[in-house]
């Protein structure tokens, strides 16, 4: 008798390497790395952000004490990037979720409602789409002054819009559907049947378009920044640093191509975690 051999079974890294592309995993790799820093942010960063050294002002990239090299007033590239991730991840996953929420609200309200009051939603939608909404928040800014909250609820009126529409066209099909009808007979509010049973249905498809508005976010907010209405000092962000930085480019490039790197890295991963999730989640497209 010959005895069969079992193969061994794939590990748990082999099993995530079959599900998880490989750019996928490094993507989300970087941003596990980005959010621990933004977490503990006050305890791995080596100097206070405003402290100078005018002594070791502009040193280079490894430096010894400083490996990310000086600023102009002698200030830690690192400690000041290191605190810059922390402040642009803070008010782009503000600014996301309150969009989120606002624009879901007012889709839920549009399908519950119809008639005039979906007609003033999608008016109102229309109108956001075709604000320009960078010159907006230039005005915005420059007449109230930039302040961290407002910042974040400004940015947070950013793309409600989108969420707006599939909020209304899947609420719509979701009423249509036998669930929510059978639930609205048994005497359940609107405010349950929303809530407690279209939401979850439709939350996988509002969570692809919010990891889509969250890198979008990161760089309006540093396009802001960069022209001195966003961020302001002493406290730094990333498109502060870069607003900075842009005028010793050829003297001390690091302190710009550091918070460079950091952006198009965390908005190319963001990306890439948003499209998978929608190849992965969204019905339509299998």
């Amino acid at each position: 008798m010959s005895l069969a051999i079992a193969a061994p079974k794939p590990g748990i890294f082999t099993r995530l390497r079959l599900k998880v592309p490989f750019l996928i995993a490094v993507a989300i790799v970087w941003l596990l790395i980005i959010v621990f820093v933004a977490v503990f942010a006050d305890v791995i960063r080596p100097y206070p952000i405003s402290q100078m050294n005018l002594a070791h002002r502009l040193a280079p990239m490894g430096t010894p004490g400083y490996w990310l090299g000086t600023d102009e007033l002698g200030r830690d590239v690192l400690s000041r990037l290191i605190q810059s991730i922390r402040v642009s991840l803070v008010i782009a996953f503000g600014a996301t979720i309150l969009s989120a929420v606002f624009g879901t609200a007012l889709g839920f309200l549009a399908a519950q409602f119809r008639g005039w009051v979906e007609h003033v939603v999608v008016a109102m939608a229309d109108f956001q789409a075709a604000l320009p909404f960078m010159i907006m928040s230039l005005a915005v800014l420059a007449f109230f002054g930039s302040s961290m909250v407002l910042l974040v609820c400004l940015m947070g009126f950013y793309g409600w819009e989108r969420y707006a529409r599939i909020a209304r066209g899947l609420a719509i099909s979701a009423s249509a559907q036998g669930y929510a009808s059978a639930v609205v007979q048994l005497g359940a509010k609107p405010s349950r049947v929303y809530l407690r049973h279209i939401l979850p249905n439709v939350a996988s498809t509002l969570i692809v378009s919010m990891t889509l508005t969250f890198p979008e976010v990161i760089l309006m907010e540093s396009g802001l920044s960069f022209l001195g209405l966003g961020v302001q000092p002493p406290e730094s962000s990333l498109g502060n640093m870069v607003g900075f930085g842009r005028e010793y480019l050829t003297r001390a490039p690091w302190i710009m191509l550091a918070p460079s790197l950091v952006i198009v890295m965390t908005t190319l991963s963001i990306s890439l975690l948003g499209d998978w999730l929608r190849d992965r989640l969204d019905p339509t497209i299998r």
